[in-house]
């Protein structure tokens, strides 16, 4: 009985605290914590002043992945960074921007742009379609080729191997069809 309650005290209580301090990325789940403003549990900023241009962004990108990749449960949460100090309190490093499995997304100062919002909400679907756990085992080239070419990115050429998993997915994609997406990607 000892046993059991000491592992129950560690999984319950110890791993959870030391993946807020270790992990920041998880701190997706509570950025009011760290002065984030929140507006319907949806977006959140850290100055009211760029909550018209987060919404609009959230708005935009929610609406987009609904009608051309696939509907979503629910609705994502996404926090806005402006400044790399915010940036670097969840956790983003040199990434522009990270989705915490179904969590909630982080998007850094560089990534304020529809296609990055877009991106990250893809991965937040690819989530609720695979499983969270199932999706960190799947290709790459399906995860992230996936992300940047149903999300429109407009970069003619991505850096590698960000580029050559957009080409392999959309020669996938074309071999198994649009209307087969979430099926044929499942069987991987």
């Amino acid at each position: 009985m000892k046993i059991a309650l000491r592992i129950a005290f560690l999984l319950f209580v110890v791993v959870p605290v030391a993946a807020w301090f270790i992990v920041k990325p998880v701190r997706v789940i509570a950025p009011a914590a760290f002065g984030m403003q929140c507006a319907n549990n949806s977006v959140c900023v850290e100055t009211p002043e760029k909550l018209p241009e987060a919404t609009t962004l959230y708005r935009e990108a929610l609406s987009f992945v609904h009608n051309h990749v696939g509907p979503m449960n629910g609705q994502p949460l996404v926090v806005f960074c402006s400044t790399q100090t915010c940036a670097d309190q969840f956790g983003l490093g040199a990434r522009s921007a990270v989705t915490v499995g179904t969590m909630g997304t982080v998007i850094g100062p560089k990534a304020w742009h529809v296609h990055y919002v877009r991106h990250e909400l893809i991965h937040h679907l690819q989530g609720q379609q695979f499983g969270v756990l199932r999706r960190v085992f799947m290709p790459p080239w399906l995860i992230e080729g996936m992300a940047y070419s149903l999300s429109e990115d407009t970069r003619a050429t991505l850096a590698e191997p960000w580029q050559e998993y957009r080409d392999q997915f959309n020669k996938w994609l074309a071999s198994v069809g649009r209307e087969n997406l979430w099926s044929a990607a499942s069987s991987l």
